[in-house]
C-alpha cells in the first residue's frame, strides 16, 4: 500500500465564538484543495469524521454538509467512531482508493463544541463508553481514566511527577504551534497542584473542549507523484477493538487494542517500532500518552513514565512524541484530532513544523482512541 497525502487543511483550534459547525468544516476544506493544488471537481468522493454534531449542534448528516461545501454531487459520507472518528475516516478513504473506486479523495474531521454546557457535552461524550454500565452508574471518562492510572501506579511504581511530565512536554510543544489552543507552558508544580478532576488527575492531565477542523487529501501513487513532490506516503494502517465497558478488560494497565493495530500497521508499512521517528498519540489524558507509548512498542511496559520524566519524547529528544502539542494543549475537537494526527505527522516530515521541528524524521505513526480504548486506528506515514 502507497497512498499519497498531496494537501492538508487545518483550522483554529480553541473556543472558536465566531464560526459555526459548517464554517469550521469549509475552512479546512478549502485549505487542503488550495494546498493540493487541485479543484473542488477533482475529488471523486468524501470522508468526514465527527462523533457528536448530533448532540452538541443539533447537526447530523455531515456527509452531505462537507458534498455541499465543495458544490459537489459525490459520494459523502460521516465516520463515526466516538474519538477515534478522525482516523477511521482516514481509513474509509484509504479503502476507497485501494479499491479502485476512487483516484482521490478528501478526508475531513469536525466538532464544535464550545457553545454549550460542561455537562451536555460530558454526557454526549460518555457515548463513548458503555451506557448501561458505565455512565448510567455516574462514570465519567475522567473517572475511567483515573482508574486506569491508578491500576498502573500501582502496577509498575508510576509517581505522580512522572506522569505530571506527559502535559508538561506537550504544553512545551504547544507552545510553538500557531493553532493550539493552548500555548502556554506549564510546570511540574502547576499539574500536580491544578485542581483535582478524577484523583490522581488534576484538570491539567485532562485535554479540553475544543471547537476545530482539520483535511487531507489522499491520492493514488501516480497522482500524488504528478501533483506533488513532495507528497508523504501513507504506507500501513490497522485497526483492533476492545470491550466497551472498561471493567471487562484483561488489564487495566494498557490499551490492548494498541498492540494488535500496530502490529497490523507496521507489518503492513515494513517496519518495526525502532524505525519511528515521531508519534502522535491520543492523550486524552495524560495516562493515556503514556499507555499509547508502551503500546506502540515504542517503550517496554511500566517504562513510558521514565522516559517522560527524563524528557525522552520532546521534539528534539530521543522519540519525539505529540509535537503539536497533542490533545492537552492543541485541543480535542472529537471528530478533527484523529485528521490532525496525521496533518502533524506529514507537515513533519515535510520539515514545515517551524520550531518544534523533528530533524531527519521520515517515519511518522498516528495511534487515535476511541473511548477507552475500545477502538483503536494506527496509521503509519512515511516520506
Amino acid at each position: 500500500m502507497k497512498i499519497g497525502v498531496i494537501g492538508t487543511g487545518l483550522t483554529k483550534f480553541g473556543e472558536i465564538w465566531d464560526k459555526s459547525l459548517r464554517d469550521l468544516l469549509a475552512e479546512a476544506q478549502l485549505k487542503s484543495l488550495e494546498e493540493a493544488g487541485i479543484s473542488p471537481k477533482d475529488i471523486e468522493m468524501i470522508f468526514t469524521g465527527n462523533m457528536c454534531a448530533g448532540a452538541l449542534s443539533g447537526q447530523l448528516h455531515i456527509g452531505a454538509m462537507a458534498a455541499e461545501n465543495l458544490r459537489l454531487n459525490v459520494p459523502s459520507t460521516r465516520v463515526e467512531g466516538a474519538c477515534a472518528s478522525g482516523a477511521l475516516a482516514i481509513r474509509a478513504g484509504i479503502a476507497a482508493i485501494e479499491s479502485g473506486a476512487a483516484k482521490i479523495v478528501q478526508v475531513n474531521g469536525v466538532e464544535k463544541m464550545t457553545d454549550v454546557s460542561t455537562e451536555q457535552v460530558t454526557t454526549a461524550l460518555m457515548g463513548a463508553g458503555d451506557e448501561e454500565v458505565e455512565g448510567f452508574q455516574g462514570a465519567t471518562f475522567p473517572a475511567l481514566y483515573a482508574l486506569m492510572a491508578r491500576a498502573y501506579m500501582q502496577e509498575f511504581g508510576l509517581t505522580r511527577e512522572e506522569l505530571a511530565a506527559v502535559p508538561v512536554k506537550s504544553h512545551k510543544h504547544g507552545s510553538m504551534n500557531p493553532i493550539a489552543q493552548y500555548q502556554k507552558e506549564l510546570s511540574i508544580d502547576d499539574v500536580i497542584n491544578a485542581s483535582m478532576v478524577s484523583d490522581p488527575l488534576t484538570l491539567m492531565d485532562c485535554s479540553p473542549i475544543t471547537d476545530g477542523a482539520s483535511s487531507i487529501i489522499l491520492a493514488t501513487e501516480s497522482i500524488a507523484k504528478k501533483l506533488n513532490n513532495d507528497a508523504v506516503w501513507v504506507v500501513g494502517s490497522g485497526q483492533a477493538s476492545d470491550t466497551l465497558a472498561l471493567s471487562n478488560r484483561d488489564s487495566l494497565s494498557e490499551i490492548k487494542a494498541t498492540r494488535f493495530a500496530a502490529e497490523h500497521a507496521f507489518k503492513q508499512a515494513g517496519i518495526t517500532a525502532r524505525d519511528v521517528h515521531l508519534a502522535e498519540v491520543h492523550d486524552c489524558f495524560s495516562i493515556a500518552e503514556l499507555l499509547a507509548i508502551e503500546g506502540l512498542g515504542l517503550a517496554k511496559k511500566g517504562e513510558a513514565g521514565k522516559h517522560a520524566a527524563a524528557g525522552h519524547h520532546y521534539f528534539d529528544s530521543k522519540m519525539p512524541i505529540n509535537t503539536c502539542g497533542g490533545l492537552k494543549s492543541c485541543g480535542h475537537p472529537i471528530g478533527a484530532t484523529g485528521v490532525k494526527q496525521a496533518v502533524e505527522i506529514v507537515h513533519q516530515l515535510q520539515n514545515r513544523a517551524g520550531k518544534r521541528q523533528v530533524k531527519k524524521a521520515e517515519v511518522g505513526v498516528a495511534q487515535n482512541v476511541g473511548g477507552t480504548g475500545a477502538t483503536v486506528v494506527v496509521n503509519v506515514f512515511k516520506r
